[in-house]
Parts: C-alpha cells; sequence; structure tokens
C-alpha cells in the first residue's frame, strides 16, 4: 500500500501569466503557498479473486475491468501513463474541488506519485511537477496555467518564473516571525460556490490579446509583492492593499471571474476592516482570502457571518510519501 500527502496551494499574486500562450511571449511569475489542507491519495494493488480488475474511490465508485472504462480522465490517463493495473485507488481531501486551490492538480501529483512509489521509482519534485502539467495540459488538453502543478509538488511560500517552456522555484527569503505575521493577518472564507477553473480560463483567454495589459500589470505586481515581503522595513500592511488591486485587475480578465454576490461579500469585507483580498483560483467562486489585521478580524468574521471560515497555517513539505509498503505484484493470467 502506499499513501500520499500533497498540499494545496494559494495564489497571491500573478495568477493568469502562468499560461504558455502569455509566459511564453511576455514571461510570466506568480507568488503563492502551501498551506496545511492536503490531498491523500491510497493505492493498492486488489486481490486477485476480486470480480473486477480496479477499483477508483474518488466522488464515486467505479470499478472497470479495462482502461477505457473508467469515467475519471485524470486517474485514466494516469494509469495509462505508467501501465498501472489491477489496484485500488482511493481519494480524499480536507478542502472541496473545484474551489480555487489548485485541487485537481493537487490530486494529479499525489496520484502520480503514488503510482511511481507503486512501481518503485523515485519522482523528484520537478519531476513530478512537469508529469502533472503533462498529463493536465497536453494529453487531456485542459486549459489552465502551470502554476498549481509546480507548487503542489514543491510546497512552501514560493515565487516561480516562466519563460519559453520553463519554469523556475525560488523560494522568498522572508524574515520567520514576519512570515508568521503574515500567516496569522490572512483569512480565509469558503463562499460555497463551486466551479471548472478550465470553463473560467477558457472564457477568460478567448481572446487573449484583450486581456495582454491587465496580465502585464498582474506580473509587475509580483515584484512589487516580493519586495513587501522580504523587506522588514516595508509595512506588511502593503502586501493587503497590493491583494486588493491584483483583485481588480484580475477582475477585468473575464466576465466569469466575479459575480454580483462574490462583489458584495468582498465590499462588505473591507468595509468590516479588511485592508485587500481576491478570489483563489482562476475565479468564479470557491475560497475568498482577505488580509485583515488581528484587531479587526472579528469585526469581518460578523459582517461575514454567512461564510464558513478556514483556520489554516503555511506548509514548506510539499508533496510527500507518507506510507510505504509495496506488495510484489503477480498479473493476473
Amino acid at each position: 500500500m502506499i499513501i500520499t500527502k500533497t498540499p494545496f496551494r494559494m495564489s497571491f499574486f500573478g495568477g493568469g501569466t502562468d499560461i504558455p500562450s502569455f509566459f511564453n511571449e511576455y514571461g510570466g511569475s506568480v507568488i503563492s503557498t502551501t498551506f496545511d489542507k492536503f490531498c491523500y491519495v491510497n493505492v493498492r494493488h486488489l486481490p486477485p479473486f476480486m470480480p473486477y480488475m480496479s477499483e477508483l474511490v474518488h466522488s464515486k465508485i467505479e470499478r472497470v475491468n479495462d482502461f477505457e472504462e473508467i469515467e475519471h480522465p485524470l486517474i485514466r490517463e494516469a494509469m495509462r501513463l505508467h501501465d498501472i493495473h489491477e489496484i485500488r485507488l482511493t481519494y480524499e481531501g480536507d478542502l472541496p474541488a473545484r474551489t480555487g486551490l489548485g485541487t485537481s492538480s493537487t490530486f494529479a501529483v499525489g496520484m502520480l506519485n503514488a503510482f511511481c512509489a507503486l512501481k518503485g521509482k523515485y519522482m523528484s519534485k520537478e519531476m513530478l511537477a512537469k508529469e502533472a502539467i503533462m498529463l493536465e495540459r497536453n494529453i487531456l488538453k485542459e486549459k489552465g496555467g502551470w502554476q498549481d502543478q509546480i507548487a503542489a509538488a514543491y510546497g512552501g511560500l514560493n515565487r516561480i518564473d516562466f519563460k519559453e517552456g520553463k519554469f523556475n522555484v525560488s523560494p522568498v527569503i522572508i524574515n520567520p516571525e514576519r512570515k508568521k505575521k503574515l500567516d496569522e493577518n490572512l483569512m480565509l472564507f469558503y463562499t460555497g460556490i463551486q466551479r471548472f477553473s478550465s470553463d473560467i480560463q477558457a472564457n477568460t483567454f478567448a481572446k487573449p490579446k484583450d486581456k495582454t495589459n491587465e496580465l502585464l500589470d498582474m506580473l509587475a505586481l509580483v515584484d512589487e509583492a516580493e519586495k513587501v515581503l522580504v523587506d522588514k522595513n516595508v509595512d506588511l500592511n502593503e502586501f493587503g492593499r497590493l491583494l486588493d488591486l491584483t483583485w481588480k485587475l484580475k477582475r477585468g480578465t473575464g466576465n466569469k471571474v466575479s459575480s454580483s454576490s462574490i462583489d458584495s461579500i468582498y465590499d462588505r469585507a473591507i468595509k468590516a476592516g479588511a485592508i485587500g483580498g481576491k478570489l483563489l483560483g482562476a475565479g468564479g467562486g470557491g475560497f475568498l482570502l482577505f488580509y485583515v489585521e488581528k484587531d479587526k478580524q472579528d469585526a469581518v468574521k460578523r459582517a461575514l457571518e454567512e461564510l464558513m471560515v478556514v483556520p489554516f497555517s503555511f506548509e514548506d513539505e510539499g508533496a510527500t510519501i507518507i506510507h510505504y509498503n509495496p506488495i510484489v505484484y503477480i498479473p493476473r493470467k
């Protein structure tokens, strides 16, 4: 049996500039972090007396005898890619899918990590990220960028740069006390709205040239945000103000990024004392993140009392294998 543990991510700045059609021409950068909410993938070979070849437990239970019968596209193509047969796979997540936290890509990274371990192969974080990108973007042709797969594989608070089909991951060098304060000043709220990020991305990039100016402005904010984080002489509240600015730019990239209900939630949080915030992921729903000084957090909670507050802390490990006990696999005749 193999069990992998892979963190979800929240993207602060630069989202959208990690799309190849943009960064191959202009370059791209994001600042993001993983946090202590995880996806768990459990994989083992099935005993030979089962009346089916594989059992896959995700949002539904699939029992199949052939690759082509598998309905879940990520699982089907990952099994095909690694020539995986006769398994029981179960997926569990600490947070719901389709909510702007890179859940699909996190699952892809965790599953690939498990499949490689099942085969007795080591996968570096770089290899995991690259293979998850290939699986989602090249094989399945799903719309979207590269940052989710990279963040899930590497873990931590990072700046990720993209250029000419390549990426580079650099940890943000931030004073531990400053990082702790940043962690404490961020509040996460669940809107209850789920959506497919690929649908939002398809709408956003239907006419990519129309979004270039906004994306270039969002890209410039990555440098500004990094300076705020690393320079202890800069007021950390500037991070919140930059979040507000990047959210306003993001809203201009597509008509499905926000909605009247999301705008209302955002406005109420700002009036209650939040300095800035943004909807995480491609937009359209999911989780709202706000930067709020500690003495204003109760007021913001009251203003958004209909929403669930999700406590969290940053994490730095990235994709890990937490249980490794493979068995000798003898294919059925």
